[in-house]
């Protein structure tokens, strides 16, 4: 059995880790290399750090705070936010990620995904997918520019798409769970299964260690990404692996 992963999610903005609910509503948090440094020594298997307004601003990612956050850690650390092209990438990976998330360029010109898995390899590229339900209940549309577009494009069709074109891994969140801490859309992460080979990473909605195990054994996430409950202490990294091992999830054992 696969070895599932704890991820936190740093979202940054204005070099300040901020968290909202269903995209809005964005409170600041704390700063992210301290926060990055804590996730670390707390046993964390991986980091995710996501600069929220990059897009939507067209500017360029905050390379200095990837790279002192880089610094503080030694587990694997993907980076997003305002990636455009090739350069983009070669210049966050040398800041210090070990992969990079592609989400509005990506869309925008699909080519990145093939491009960025050409040069870096595959499991190098993960494709964050920001999903909202239609009004018709009848599937997910992809968000762009931090959730704030509608791009008209079927999620499940991307996926599968991104997927044959060298993504290595998806980022999936929910837009309707997002902070509510009402538990991950499971059926959405389900669906997301069924049209891909490749791990998915379950985001948004997590609320309660309960909610790590039905997202692994229901969902069949191989990952798990959590912020606010992380972030406000409600629970740690450490009780959620105790709590996951004693229910028969196979997870890495802290050794930092």
């Amino acid at each position: 059995m696969h070895t599932k992963r704890i991820i936190p999610c740093l979202d940054v903005r204005d070099g300040k880790v901020v968290k909202g609910i269903n995209f809005v509503g964005i409170k600041e948090i704390g700063d992210p290399v301290l926060l990055g440094e804590y996730y670390y020594n707390q046993g964390a298997d991986e980091l995710v750090f996501l600069d929220i307004t990059a897009s939507h601003e067209n500017r360029g990612i905050m390379e200095k705070v990837v790279e002192r956050v880089a610094e503080k850690i030694f587990i694997p650390f993907t980076v997003g936010g305002g990636l455009r092209n090739i350069e983009d990438i070669k210049r966050i990976l040398r800041a210090g990620a070990d992969k990079v998330s592609l989400n509005s360029a990506a869309v925008r010109n699909k080519g990145l995904i093939k491009e960025g898995a050409y040069y870096f390899g595959n499991q190098c590229i993960v494709l964050a997918v920001d999903a909202k339900r239609r009004q018709d209940n009848k599937g997910w549309n992809v968000f762009v520019n931090g959730g704030r577009i509608d791009t008209g494009i079927n999620v499940l069709k991307w996926i599968e798409e991104a997927t044959k074109l060298g993504a290595g891994e998806i980022l999936l969140t929910s837009m309707e769970a997002d902070g509510t801490k009402n538990g991950f859309d499971i059926e959405l992460i389900k669906r997301a299964n069924e049209v891909t080979n490749v791990p998915i990473i379950a985001s948004g909605g997590c609320g309660k260690i309960e909610d790590f195990l039905e997202v692994f054994k229901d969902g069949m996430a191989d990952a798990a990404l959590a912020a606010s409950l992380f972030h406000y202490g409600e629970i740690s990294i450490q009780e959620v692996k105790k709590y996951l091992k004693e229910n028969g999830i196979n997870v890495r054992s802290f050794n930092n």
